[in-house]
């Protein structure tokens, strides 16, 4: 008996021992993460009970926005004759990540049996929107048991019984905005995710949301349902099934409409054999309904500055003239290079103020963008080609370009510098195109006129009252013509048009006299001069305002087709780059001149169309 306290003792301290080495305080969370979602992190106490529980410290980028929630579950087994039980206590945090780049959550605490445990502090890597978590480890220091957690759970396939019905929080198609309300031109981000506890063998969208009222930037992605997210606390697998950037073009509420979907999900028949639990997949047909979302869309301030063309985002400008050398009749380029984050695919070409001695083509843009992150950054290079016309000393004006912040909420501009042109004499003549642009008034007549004065009375000759009577005479006789051609006449457009064709025509052949000396310079002034003095007088457009956009317009109110139309506009461009480049341009001078015939004869074929009338 002496014995018996030795021995109660040394039991008491086994049980002790089992119990210290059950009780265990433990963290799990991702490992990765994306800035902006939110994502889960559990505190596990097991086989112990506790009080006092003390969150952990996390950086200023991160952000909790839900919890601490507690959740107790317990278990127990009789096998063999023995009895066995387990218990844990879960306390969930929400969070979420404003930047990316690695984070420390700090060590949580609790106290057990008088006593403080600790967690250890672990690291989460933030990775941008665009990019996908690695959903394959999680920051663990033990597994937890399905069996612990309840419901359906994404990586338990006991869960998923095929007799339980797929509710709608258990798979569903979510339309997330990234901002509740952006200016016009603004982008926001949507993304449209499938969040799922189930496997999928097959995803047929059956009606794509809409998304009117915006101007739509897909940003490329691979769908893959390889990302473990947590949404109202509870843990999906996830697939991002669209990313784009939206650029409102109106201000008021926008609203994306839900898409419909066709979706397979596996379930799993359980059946309990002598060797354990069989599962067998058994697929289920679903029609999901994605929601809508909603963006309110502020208009830009008023008044808008002067120059402002619709620029949204930050930008920076820097202008380049190649080459360093001018000299007339030899074409050059002033190019602009705007680079930023915003709209900038979608910038218009700034106004820049050419001397009037410069013959200047319409600009063009060359965007090179990358639409990743919120946002779409690159740059545009605007190309203005210009053919100096006579030799000196110019300047292009110091400009501005506006664009709105709407970081700032307010208007800003970027100066552009002037630019000196210093132009020396080249080879050739002004272009017939500066002429029609530039000579619409005849020049006034400068030599000195020759006169002479005559005393004579007429009164006593024949001569005179014939000169009379004869136009009288014949007055009468024309009238009634006159009267029936008055109204036709009067027609200014309409004469102007009749003799189109005639004046073109009159211009080929002489176009054709430069083909038999093979004076390709020559031959495309002429062909040139011919094809816009016809538009303009077929369309009835002032020499002053030719350019390509007024005659695409005029020509589709005529009712040209747009193949011709484009013929028409092809045709000018070639016969343009010709003159500043002929060693370039096409050496089949008969080839071309029929072309420039057949297109006048098809252009004459076309009827006018009926001015609609309301």
């Amino acid at each position: 008996m002496t014995n018996l306290p030795r021995y109660i003792l040394l039991s008491v301290l086994l049980l002790l021992g089992v119990a210290a080495q059950a009780t265990s305080f433990t963290v799990q969370a991702p490992r990765q993460v994306n800035q902006g979602n939110k994502f889960s992190v559990r505190f596990i106490l097991r086989d112990a009970e506790g009080d006092n529980f003390i969150p952990p410290e996390v950086p200023a980028t991160v952000k909790r926005v839900y919890g601490p929630a507690k959740s107790t579950s317990y278990s127990s087994s009789w096998v063999n004759g023995k009895t066995s039980s387990s218990s844990s206590i879960e306390f969930s945090m929400l969070y979420v990540a404003s930047q990316t780049g690695k984070i420390t959550i700090g060590s949580a605490s609790i106290v057990v049996g008088g006593k403080r445990m600790s967690t250890k502090p672990i690291t989460i890597e933030v990775l941008p929107a665009d990019r996908v978590a690695d959903p394959r480890g999680q920051n663990r220091q033990t597994p937890v048991p399905p069996s612990h957690r309840g419901g359906v759970q994404y990586d338990d396939p006991l869960s998923q019984d095929a007799s339980k019905n797929v509710s709608a929080n258990d798979l569903f198609v979510r339309i997330e905005m990234s901002k509740p309300r952006v200016y016009e031109q603004q982008a926001v981000v949507c993304t449209i995710k499938l969040y799922t506890k189930y496997q999928i063998s097959q995803f047929i969208p059956t009606l794509q949301p809409s998304f009117d009222g915006f101007l739509i930037e897909e940003i490329p992605m691979q769908p893959s349902l390889n990302n473990v997210e947590t949404h109202n606390g509870q843990q999906y697998m996830v697939a991002v099934l669209k990313r784009c950037l939206l650029y409102p073009q109106q201000s008021g509420k926008l609203t994306i409409t839900s898409g419909n979907y066709d979706i397979t999900a596996i379930q799993y028949e359980n059946f309990r054999t002598p060797f354990g639990t069989l599962s067998q997949p058994v697929e289920k047909q679903l029609k999901v309904k994605s929601n809508t979302a909603t963006v309110n869309i502020l208009p830009l301030p008023e008044p808008q500055p002067e120059g402002f063309t619709g620029a949204v985002g930050k930008f920076t400008v820097k202008s380049a003239l190649k080459p360093a050398e001018l000299k007339t009749y030899s074409a050059a380029t002033y190019s602009l290079y705007i680079t930023g984050t915003g709209n900038i695919k979608y910038i218009k070409a700034p106004t820049v103020n050419f001397p009037k001695e410069m013959d200047v083509y319409d600009p063009k843009l060359d965007a090179r963008v990358n639409p990743g992150g919120g946002d779409m950054s690159g740059t545009v290079q605007v190309d203005y080609t210009f053919i100096p016309q006579y030799a000196g000393e110019f300047e292009i004006p110091a400009s501005k370009f506006t664009f709105f912040n709407p970081e700032t909420g307010a208007y800003e501009s970027v100066d552009i510098p002037a630019r000196r042109l210093n132009v020396a004499k080249g080879k050739g003549e002004p272009s017939n195109r500066y002429r029609l642009h530039n000579m619409d008034i005849a020049d006034i007549h400068r030599k000195p006129m020759s006169l002479s004065a005559r005393q004579d009375f007429l009164i006593d000759k024949a001569g005179y009252w014939l000169g009379w009577i004869v136009p009288l005479v014949a007055f009468i006789g024309l009238i009634v013509y006159f009267r029936k051609q008055l109204r036709e006449r009067a027609d200014v457009k309409r004469m102007r048009t009749k003799r189109a064709n005639k004046v073109a025509q009159r211009r080929l052949r002489q176009a054709r006299a430069f083909i038999a000396a093979n004076n390709k310079s020559g031959f495309y002034n002429e062909l040139l001069t011919a094809l816009w003095g016809y538009l303009s007088d077929k369309l009835s457009i002032p020499t002053s305002e030719l350019n390509k956009d007024n005659i695409d317009a005029q020509l589709t109110a005529y009712g040209v087709d747009e193949d011709l139309r484009a013929q028409t506009l092809e045709l000018l461009d070639r016969c343009e780059f010709a003159q500043y480049a002929p060693e370039l341009a096409e050496t089949n001078l008969q080839q071309v001149h029929d072309q420039a015939a057949a297109l006048i004869g098809a252009l004459e074929n076309v009827k006018r169309s009926k001015p609609v009338t309301s």
